[in-house]
């Protein structure tokens, strides 16, 4: 392997990824001000993004091919992880997603989505020349779903939803024939419809309160959405202040400094602060499309394309459930969010798109 060139390194996307977690600290601070039992949470941000910051690096300098060469034994050991947790983890809010080692929770299925596009990758390089046709399209699924059951099995749909909008966009990208697409619509259509039945109570009811929502409600979903709306309207144009929102210092808004931190930046940065946070998570996903379009070979582009499309559909969906335009689903804003397990997942993400960038010779095994 020759040596790294760092010209290609693209430092535009490392500044802006720093950027983004150095305002989420910022914004978790304040969310969770005066709060005694969560006054932790901005220095073990810190600190998942300092190690974080090492696994970019790491990652960059190896060449993700050799990860894909490897592509096997990650799959058993990220199938076991997953498995651990179907047997029997730490359940926070009505699932079982968390592996406590001592005061710390890992969450496997944030590891599972990175994973994922990496065996895509890998399918989908290796069977460039076969026919587009339906053995095509079900070997790839059977990657990816092998992955999902176990997390459908904590149970945590969100994050299957997350690896399936993954796999199909990973799919349509290495040439899903468009006769394919309105299949699948109308089958993933007919399936989600015939799945509600068998969907775990909380879910069923997170959809139901959407659909028919309580306008009184002190508790629950539908509150924590109400108290969004509220502190996003109250914010303005310029906002209340870092530190000076009353939704927040008030502790109206629940879970503020993870699925609802978008609506504490809206009261207290204001409209202005929030759509500068949306053009900076656009701008990281810019620089991914960006190395995807200028990749060596289709599993690097995939790779970067992949990231991207991550980085997209849970900023997406997150901005999403705090404007009461879909259910709450208890998906993060990247790199903004608290949580350490999906932080250093999303950056482990980026650390591939940059050894993408780097590697752009043809290895010598």
């Amino acid at each position: 392997m020759g040596k790294t060139n760092w010209r290609h390194f693209d430092f535009w996307l490392l500044g802006a990824m720093i950027l983004g977690i150095t305002f989420g600290v910022t914004m978790i601070r304040s969310a969770v001000a005066g709060n005694e039992v969560l006054a932790q949470l901005p220095s073990r941000q810190i600190l998942f993004a300092s190690i974080g910051l090492v696994v970019v690096i790491a990652a960059a300098m190896i060449d993700y091919r050799y990860w894909l060469a490897v592509y096997f034994p990650i799959y058993i050991v990220m199938i076991l992880l997953l498995f651990v947790i179907y047997l029997g983890a730490q359940s926070v809010f009505g699932a079982a997603r968390w592996l406590k080692l001592g005061e710390i929770f890992i969450q496997p299925t944030e590891l599972a989505k990175i994973v994922g596009i990496l065996l895509l990758a890998r399918y989908f390089e290796s069977t460039q020349d076969r026919p587009k046709d339906l053995r095509w399209i079900a070997g790839s699924f059977f990657w990816v779903f092998s992955l999902a059951i176990w997390i459908l099995l904590q149970p945590n749909l969100s994050n299957v939803i997350v690896l399936m909008v993954i796999w199909f966009a990973m799919l349509w990208q290495a040439g899903l024939p468009v006769k394919y697409v309105f299949v699948m619509g109308g089958a993933g259509l007919i399936l989600g419809l015939a799945a509600f039945p068998f969907l775990q109570p909380y879910q069923q009811a997170r959809v139901l309160n959407f659909l028919f929502p309580d306008p009184n409600a002190s508790y629950g979903a539908v509150y924590n959405v109400l108290q969004a709306l509220i502190a996003i309207g109250s914010g303005g144009w310029f906002g209340q202040g870092v530190g000076a929102g009353t939704q927040v210092q008030y502790r109206f808004l629940k879970v503020r400094h993870t699925d609802f931190i978008f609506a504490a930046i809206s009261e207290e940065l204001g409209f202005v602060g929030a759509v500068s946070v949306l053009l900076l998570l656009a701008f990281i996903i810019w620089r991914c499309l960006r190395v995807a379009r200028t990749a060596r070979d289709l599993s690097g582009a995939l790779i970067a394309y992949g990231v991207a499309v991550l980085l997209f559909f849970q900023g997406a969906v997150n901005v999403a459930v705090n404007l009461n335009l879909i259910p709450v689903t208890g998906l993060p804003l990247p790199f903004i969010s608290y949580g350490g397990s999906g932080l250093l997942s999303l950056m482990l993400g980026i650390g591939l798109v940059e050894s993408v960038a780097l590697h752009h010779q043809v290895l010598d095994f």
